[in-house]
């Protein structure tokens, strides 16, 4: 709205002024040759002129200022606004892990984005979640948070309802990694120590290395002490989300979700990430959330998600086997190796 203002008002402003300018030279000065007045008049008669232009063209600056000034408000306002958190509750120092889902239902204005939901991750196991965009899958994974509050069912993490944990506690033995990353303006160590303000040198170049970040960190002018932009300005997305990547895993949280995170990373460097998070030792419960098969095929088990209901579950190969919706992904992303094909079904 504001630049659609400032677009409108600001030119016939400027072109105005400048007229008014260019006709009282012209004008006057015509007037001074024939001495119908004499200079000293054209020179008041000028600033008699930018006194009145000046006024104008700050009204179209504060009509710019005001707009930005209304969005802002709106803004404060909204937060104003927001329901406060409730963080009473059961304090745990640290979890183990396990997630269970109870027959959870969940929905956005009456309409249902989660259908009776059942599954239990284990301490220590990795749960894979796939499906077509929309399907419930980050909104599941903002309900273990408590993000949203439940509908209807429970989700318990190690037996206890999540909602009589307090969110100090469950959100502080939680690390959700998301798609869209957020980089401060700051050096590249600072932003990884977010995830863990304490962390030593050594605890942040191992996330690095796991995350498989230190290797162009390191070609960086200033290495780990490189400045980098607001949003990660500089930096290609597979980088964003490596930095990202590397600050969730600083957190050392025993449950780990990964909206996607690894979306803009190529095949190759996706793989080494997550070989390298899938062989550490079992000490912490992930989820991952991803559109690549090659990204959950290694996990324990998977759930296929579509408008918000678990249509298919069961580990890689127990899927191939049923020849489903995640088998015709299988098919389509590996098309170019028939020989993987075969031999993955067989």
């Amino acid at each position: 709205m504001k630049s659609k203002i400032w677009g409108k008002y600001f030119p016939t402003i400027e072109f105005l002024g400048n007229a008014a300018l260019i006709l009282v030279v012209t004008v006057g000065g015509m007037f001074v040759i024939n001495e119908k007045i004499s200079l000293g008049t054209l020179v008041a008669f000028n600033g008699y002129m930018w006194m009145i232009v000046w006024p104008m063209r700050l009204i179209g600056w504060l009509s710019n200022i005001l707009s930005q000034a209304n969005a802002s408000a709106k803004k404060i306002e909204k937060i104003f606004n927001e329901i406060e958190e409730d963080f009473k509750g059961i304090e745990l120092d640290r979890i183990h892990g396990s997630i269970e889902f109870k027959n959870v239902s969940f929905k956005y204005e009456n309409e249902y984005v989660l259908k009776n939901i059942n599954f239990k991750i284990d301490e220590g196991k990795t749960l894979a979640i796939m499906g077509p965009t929309g399907s419930g899958k980050s909104t599941l994974i903002s309900l273990i948070s408590r993000f949203y509050p439940i509908d209807e069912g429970e989700i318990l993490i190690d037996g206890i309802n999540v909602n009589d944990i307090s969110l100090n506690s469950l959100r502080k033995n939680i690390s959700i990694i998301f798609q869209d990353t957020f980089l401060f303006s700051e050096s590249v160590k600072e932003n990884i120590k977010y995830g863990k303000g304490n962390a030593t040198d050594k605890e942040i170049i191992n996330v690095c290395k796991e995350a498989q970040a230190h290797d162009f960190i390191m070609k960086l002018p200033e290495k780990y002490d490189t400045l980098i932009g607001e949003r990660g300005l500089g930096l290609s997305g597979g980088q964003k989300q490596r930095l990202t990547i590397a600050r969730g895993l600083l957190k050392n949280a025993p449950i780990i979700i990964f909206d996607d995170a690894t979306s803009a990373l190529d095949m190759d460097t996706e793989y080494e990430l997550l070989e390298s998070i899938y062989s550490k030792e079992k000490q912490n419960t992930k989820i991952i959330i991803a559109h690549r098969i090659s990204a959950v095929k290694n996990a324990d088990e998977i759930i296929f998600l579509e408008n918000g209901e678990i249509v298919e579950r069961g580990n890689h190969y127990e899927l191939l086997e049923q020849k489903g919706k995640y088998f015709e992904i299988f098919k389509e992303q590996f098309k170019d190796f028939e020989d993987l094909i075969r031999d993955e079904v067989i």
